[in-house]
This record gives structure tokens, sequence and C-alpha cells, in this order.
């Protein structure tokens, strides 16, 4: 679905206006805008136009600067379209905004307890070593320092109290299904959900390839349906006009995941939390757009008990604030036994994050 800006968009101006500088603007629109490059820069050249950017930018400088850097290309269609490259720097520079936002909130590590797994990632602090430490862990240069201070001389009389070891953190071997929404109400009520949204799963996809290489991370959109969609394809994904077929969504990340080999299968689901769509054992869709049906509910809550058998927890992010809706992820998040968070689409990115890194830490 493409959007218009023929008429006043506060919420949009107010996002251009907290982004500091051109690259950030433009990462942002592309992205609004499902990675429509020609579409981004003219937008950009009508906002300079309005006033709304400011005249300092030199926009066909910029347009070349993309170009050198083979940041974008014409392609057959003799369109403007991102490259390889391009699409890999939108994703670093979504996970780039992320991790900024969290440092402002001043939201960080928290590592809790996560059991599961045998990988360690070795940190710079150090302590004593206790018995049933690995030997592959002792720092033999600051041990052999304690033993020099312990005796005075530097003979190797290392006694196991000189010894200390790195800290490391155990990382659970993971598989993660990021679910999106793509419902029309994401998009309604004068706020656009479905860009964070999307950023989000741009940052989240460049955590696991640079941080977590021998994770999984598949992602799947639900509307009507729901649908696998490669990594390379998420700048150019848009929303609805569909309804929100939630237990489609869960059903198709369940089976996905059980596929997967990894020690550890979760769903991180992204949504405004209310399901207007089944489908039937006859493969029949059914739907109710108004109010929350019991027998949609009903149905999408049996999703979220067979995860929960099948022992994947769902960590449901709401960026809508609804109290009608909310008692339905909050009842969602019990049967499944789950996590549950009510964020606004500014935080969503910090949540997303810090929820997958600190559930899947547990220091040694």
């Amino acid at each position: 679905m493409r959007f218009i800006y023929s008429e006043w968009n506060e919420e949009l101006f107010r996002r251009l206006r907290q982004l500091a500088d051109l690259m950030a603007i433009y990462n942002h629109l592309l992205i609004r805008l499902a990675g429509d490059v020609e579409e981004t820069l003219r937008l950009m050249r009508r906002l300079q136009e309005q006033g709304i950017l400011d005249e300092k930018y030199d926009l066909d400088e910029f347009e070349e600067e993309l170009r050198r850097n083979r940041l974008i290309g014409t392609g057959r269609d003799r369109r403007l379209r991102l490259t390889g490259k391009g699409e890999r720097r939108l994703r670093q520079d979504a996970f780039d905004a992320v991790f900024q936002g969290m440092k402002a909130a001043g939201r960080g590590n928290h590592p809790l307890p996560y059991e599961g797994g045998s990988a360690e990632e070795p940190l710079p602090e150090r302590r004593p070593f206790e018995f049933g430490d690995s030997p592959r862990r002792i720092d033999y240069t600051s041990s052999l320092f304690n033993s020099v201070l312990r005796t005075g001389d530097l003979g190797l009389d290392m006694a196991e109290r000189d010894l200390e070891v790195n800290e490391a953190e155990r990382l659970a071997s993971c598989a993660t299904v990021l679910m999106i929404d793509i419902s029309h109400s994401m998009i309604l009520y004068g706020e656009d959900r479905f860009t964070p949204a999307k950023q989000v799963a741009m940052a989240f996809t460049e955590l696991i390839l640079t941080r977590y290489p021998k994770d999984d991370l598949t992602v799947v959109l639900f509307g009507d349906t729901a649908r696998q969609v490669p990594i390379e394809e998420l700048p150019y994904v848009s929303v609805g006009p569909y309804h929100t077929n939630t237990q489609a969504g869960l059903r198709m990340a369940r089976r996905l995941l059980m596929a997967k080999k990894h020690a550890n299968r979760q769903i991180f689901m992204i949504t405004d939390g209310k399901p207007s769509m089944i489908t039937r054992s006859n493969g029949r869709l059914y739907r109710n757009p108004v109010g929350l049906d019991p027998m949609i509910v009903n149905r999408t809550l049996d999703e979220a008990v067979i995860c929960r058998k099948k022992k994947i927890p769902i960590t449901t992010f709401m960026v809508t604030d609804d109290p009608y809706l909310r008692t339905f992820v909050e009842r969602l998040t019990e049967l499944n036994r789950g996590r549950a968070y009510f964020a606004s689409v500014d935080d969503l990115g910090s949540f997303v994050i810090w929820d997958f890194v600190s559930h899947r830490r547990k220091r040694l």
C-alpha cells in the first residue's frame, strides 16, 4: 500500500524533526515507502520545497553520493533501486538507531538467567578460580602476576589461589520467528505502527547476523493469511489492507520452529493486539472485524497453548494501549507462559532487542 503525502501529516513531520541528519531522514522515509528509492527522493525534494527539510541539504549531491557508494543503482526497468549493499546498510543503520535509543533511554544490557545451550562468550571481567571452572578460561597473565605478588620472585610457584578466570556468558542456541502484523489497523488512527515494526525487524536481523551467527531468524508476516519473507525483502514489505489472522501466523511460526534443531525456540510477535480472522479446519476463512469475536479469540488462544506444549514461548510486543485488547494479550501470555510488553512505537526496538539479549544469557 502506497502512502500519499498531499496533505499535512503531523505524525510524519514530528518524526522527521527528531531525525538528526539527511541519511537518517532518507532511511526513515525509505522504510516507510516500502523501499521505493525514487519515491523517497521525490518526497524529500517536496518536503524541502515546503520548508520542512532544511535548505542547507543539497539533495542532488546526496543522490549522487548514494550512487557513488553503490547504495542505489538503476534496475532493468531503469528505475532507481536499492543494491544489495544498500539493503545491508539499511539494516545496519536500523540497528544503530535502535541501540542509540536504548542508550538514550538508559536501557542497557541486563543479563538474566536462561538455561540451555553450551556456547560461551568471553567477557573482559575476571574472578578467582573456582572448582569446576574450565582450564580454558584461566587468564594465565593475571594468574602469574598474582603469583609474583604473593611470592616476591619470578619463579613458577603458582598456587590455586593465584588463578583467575575470565567471566563468560553462556549463549543459548536459539531459533526465533519474528511475526509482524501487516493488518490495516497498523496504520490507522493517525499513527504509523508498521514502519517502526519494519525498522525493528531489520535491526533484529542485523543483530542476529553479526553477533549471534549460529542463531536462526525467520520473519513471518500475518494479515488475512501468513507468509514467510526472506530477510532481503524486509525493506519492500507493506501493510494491508488485511484483517488480522494471528492464528495463522502462530501456526506457521510453530511449524517453522519445529523444523529447527536449535536448543531453544521462540516467537516474537509485533501486533496491535486484535485478531479478527481465523482459518477453519476446512480451510475456509472466518472474519469478524467488530470487537473480539469469541470463536476467533478461542482458536487463537488454542495456538498459544499448542506452542506452550511444544516449549515455544511467545513474547508479544503490543503497540497500542487499548485496555480491551490488552486483556486479550494478557490472556494469551498467561496460557502460553510467555511474556508481553506494551510498548509505544518510539521504544519498540529497545524492548525487542533488550528482551532477546537478556533472556538468552547466563553468566558463568
